[in-house]
């Protein structure tokens, strides 16, 4: 068993980081821990975790020591903060420290101190599943991002859209703003409404997309995505409609494109014509259900694709990630089957 440690774990991505490793079968938990919840049972903060018996402890590198693996869940910044300093055979961070190549994109959209990238955490893009396999540092992507990317790569990889034409719009559970008590994000304001967040390309996601779309299509510089996330009242999950202008002498051809890019993939369904995905069906699960349809009088394709932010959004492309580099078959401990009703 590899020991784990978890910081941040009083978050909502922390405790769906340590509810999936609680199941899985090569890994132990001995570490969980937090900024103001230190100290605290776990099971006070997330008492679904409560038969863990752990105690959140200090984010401190020491606390971090000693451990085969640490999954970081910690806000954008404090992973940077900790550097180099964490003594482990493999780290994942699942906030956007080491996720942006581009320093002026970090400056743009976060601001801070740099940090040096490591290898982004998304098996399906490109050849990031070999990268994988000789990581000892991983970028998990954000949920957004990898909602949009995987409805889009293997048709920018085709050369079948125009890329200056890429628009995604996506309703997002209200755990994907996080935990921190906002009224924004109070019942009162959310339940029975829907507004949009991060609109006319404000949205951190936008130059991770961009830089994972220009991943599989090198050379090309022509990337325009207008991006909006819509907040709606869901604890969790992501439904992006994603549309761009398909060349017209390849319509026929951009389902087929989708259909090879997946079909090995082991947590990605492309549903069969005329079935759209449903945040419900993957909700608990590192599923992503893919459907595409052609726009015939406007000539765009458009791409839908629902995942759970905190599962094949968040922890479970953790998992996912560790699993490739740790020489483990990248299903361990994870479902590809959602939780309903």
């Amino acid at each position: 068993m590899l020991r784990v440690a978890v910081a941040g774990a009083s978050g909502y991505a922390g405790g769906e980081l340590v509810r999936l490793l609680a199941g899985h079968p090569e890994f132990e938990v001995t570490t969980v821990t937090a900024n103001s919840n230190a100290g605290k049972p776990l099971g006070s903060v997330h008492p679904h975790l409560s038969s863990l018996n752990l105690t959140l402890q200090e984010t401190t590198p020491d606390v971090l020591a000693n451990h085969d693996v640490v999954f970081l869940a910690l806000p954008h910044g404090k992973s940077g903060e900790l550097g180099d300093s964490i003594d482990a055979r493999l780290v994942v961070d699942c906030g956007a420290d080491h996720r942006l190549i581009a320093e002026k994109d970090w400056a743009d959209y976060y601001g801070g101190d740099f940090s040096r990238p490591w290898v982004y955490g998304m098996p399906e893009l490109g050849d990031q599943r070999t990268l994988l396999s000789d990581a000892t540092a991983i970028a998990v992507p954000g949920c957004n991002a990898s909602a949009v990317t995987l409805g889009f790569a293997p048709l920018v990889a085709a050369n079948l859209i125009d890329t200056a034409d890429l628009v995604s719009v996506l309703a997002v559970g209200v755990s994907g703003a996080g935990k921190s008590l906002r009224e924004d994000l109070l019942a009162s304001q959310v339940l029975g409404s829907a507004s949009a967040y991060g609109v006319g390309g404000s949205h951190r996601h936008n130059p991770e997309i961009r830089q994972n779309l220009r991943a599989v299509a090198p050379g090309k510089q022509d990337f325009a995505l207008s991006f909006t996330p819509i907040l709606v009242p869901m604890s969790r999950g992501i439904l992006a409609t994603n549309t761009a202008t398909v060349t017209t002498s390849h319509v026929a051809r951009t389902r087929s494109v989708i259909e090879t890019a997946y079909a090995d993939e082991p947590f990605i369904t492309l549903l069969p014509e005329g079935v759209q995905p449903r945040t419900a069906d993957v909700l608990g699960s590192n599923a992503a259900h893919i459907q595409v349809a052609l726009d015939e009088r406007a000539s765009r394709v458009v791409v839908t694709v629902a995942i759970d932010n905190l599962g094949k959004g968040t922890a479970g492309a953790a998992i996912q990630s560790a699993n490739l580099a740790l020489g483990f078959d990248e299903t361990l401990g994870l479902t590809a089957v959602g939780v309903a009703p």
